[in-house]
């Protein structure tokens, strides 16, 4: 196939990109680097089935040829990066997503819409299962993420429905692994990065908290199945097994072999107390589950910091 990767220079997409470039795919990337870096798609430059493209979606998609597939995870996913970025996020999550469907459209292409777990909210129902509508906040600081993603599924639903173009939709949960970008606000990579540091590991709030981790390589796997699929989803992709935070801090410390302390500051607005999903539908439908345990991914993981 011939594939437009929409944010592949960033975490997920570098690693979707390299998972269809070695199955034989051909790939577009597609990204304006705001949160992404060339330097996660490097190893690609020579190789003739692909080619990346500096835009920003939300303005121009400026692709030629055929087109098989377009993927869709342009956007800043970390709390640090959309808050820095509110009206871009918001931009990449309507105008992006509507030039981005059209031109799957336009070529009879499968269209995939990266969702993500932060449609739920702060979730009342526990584990989250895709039909649940979710405990959002429409006007608090983390909407301008929350809300794109739930407007880029009513959208890609809408464009279903009126011109039949073949969609699926995945909600992406908590996700890690190597290119998570340093300093980006996620809780992995700030807990690696302090406690390789031997800086105090900062918990947010008690940290009782709960986070459902999906290694980096399982979740590429499952937005993969989803292109390949007809499903129409939405589909939780991550990982089931809860921990709260100050296990995973207290885990971190110990597989770095880090004399950091824990420091609790003060929980953010709009923190969701617990994230779970329920993959019970990607298992039936795609085949799907994650397969690689925590400490395995987190090991992977403090190499590529520790390599930095």
């Amino acid at each position: 196939m011939r594939v437009v990767v929409a944010g592949g220079a960033g975490f997920l997409g570098s690693h979707l990109s390299d998972l269809l470039l070695a199955r034989g795919d051909d790939v577009i990337v597609i990204d304006n680097l705001c949160t992404g870096f060339e330097r996660n798609i490097a190893h690609h430059e020579t190789n003739p089935h692909f080619c990346f493209v500096n835009a920003d979606v939300s303005l121009d998609v400026p692709v030629t040829g055929p087109v098989d597939a377009v993927v869709n995870l342009a956007s800043p996913a970390s709390p640090q990066a959309y808050l820095s970025m509110p009206l871009q996020t918001l931009a990449v999550g309507s105008e992006g997503t509507r030039r981005l469907i059209e031109l799957a459209s336009q070529h009879d292409a499968r269209f995939i819409q990266a969702s993500t777990s932060e449609v739920y909210g702060d979730p009342s129902e526990h584990p989250q299962r895709e039909d649940y509508w979710g405990n959002v906040n429409p006007i608090g600081p983390r909407s301008v993420y929350d809300e794109s993603k739930r407007f880029s599924e009513a959208l890609v639903m809408a464009h279903q429905r009126a011109a039949g173009t073949n969609v699926g939709i995945a909600r992406i949960f908590n996700t890690y692994g190597p290119r998570l970008s340093p300093g980006d606000g996620r809780v992995v990579s700030n807990f690696i990065l302090q406690a390789l540091h031997g800086d105090p590991v900062t918990v947010y709030g008690d940290g009782s908290q709960t986070r459902s981790l999906c290694f980096v390589a399982d979740m590429v796997s499952g937005l993969l199945a989803l292109l390949d699929a007809s499903v129409t989803g939405p589909v939780n992709l991550g990982n089931p097994s809860e921990l709260t935070v100050l296990d995973l801090a207290r885990l971190i410390i110990e597989l770095t072999g880090s004399t950091s302390s824990i420091e609790h500051q003060e929980l953010p607005t709009d923190d969701p107390e617990r994230r779970q999903p329920d993959v019970a539908l990607a298992a039936r439908l795609l085949g799907w589950a994650p397969v690689t345990a925590l400490d395995e991914g987190l090991a992977a993981t403090i190499r590529f910091f520790s390599s930095l």
